[in-house]
């Protein structure tokens, strides 16, 4: 799984998520190399710009990951995601758990 992480900001990390899909296939990979990326950061923006479908246990990996920012009084935030995805949080009402941007920059300074 491809993840490319860097720090933008305030010392906000932006991870991007490179993949078709985050589903079944890919979520464990997914899980060891965010955790990894995550661990010295409190305040977490992932970009999904690549990302066309998440299935039931790409949510439950996303909703770890603001678990454990949430558990270490961080965030997470959500970008540039497809029409297809965002339809899909709005019909889970996951739109309600994420903090979703249309864009990097605004994620990213939603930090203040």
């Amino acid at each position: 799984m491809e993840l490319n992480g860097r720090v933008e900001g305030h010392d906000v990390l932006v991870i991007e998520l490179r993949e078709d899909n985050l589903d079944a296939s890919n979520v464990r990979e997914f899980r060891e190399a965010v955790q990894s990326l995550m661990q010295d950061h409190t305040r977490v923006v992932l970009d999904m710009a690549g990302v066309k479908f998440v299935d039931s246990s790409g949510l439950g990996a996303l909703i770890a990951c603001l678990r454990q920012l949430n558990a270490r009084r961080g965030d997470l935030r959500l970008c540039e995601m497809s029409r297809t995805v965002r339809a899909l949080f709005e019909l889970m009402r996951m739109h309600r758990v994420f903090n979703i941007h249309d864009t990097r920059a605004e994620a990213v300074a939603s930090f203040g």
